[in-house]
């Protein structure tokens, strides 16, 4: 099903459709609600998670509601993944301490 997204509006209806937030919340358990990429590098990320399209919505519109091409990602992930400048670090990295005088190599 090929869905129109050829403007800012037609993107935030179908992010606002029924048939959207059920798929979205069908992927999140999918991926036990968790951050598939922190899982990938041992780290476990169930808080600020979003629904991203592998091949993106823009571009390829009749993959817009394939379960196949949506994987779960947190806030920081994604933004990496869109290269999206993060102005604020998350909590998750704000929390920690960590000693600039230690190395582990």
């Amino acid at each position: 099903m090929k869905v129109d997204v050829s403007t800012r509006e037609s993107r935030r209806e179908f992010y606002l459709s029924k048939s959207w937030r059920q798929l979205r919340l069908k992927a999140m358990s999918r991926d036990h609600f968790e951050c598939v990429w922190c899982r990938d590098e041992g780290k476990v990320t169930t808080d600020n998670l979003e629904v991203d399209h592998i091949k993106e919505l823009e571009y390829y519109p009749e993959f817009a509601l394939d379960i196949d091409n949506l994987r779960t990602l947190c806030k920081e992930c994604h933004n990496k993944r869109h290269h999206r400048f993060q102005f604020r670090k998350s909590s998750k990295l704000q929390n920690k301490n960590f000693r600039s005088d230690e190395w582990w190599g």
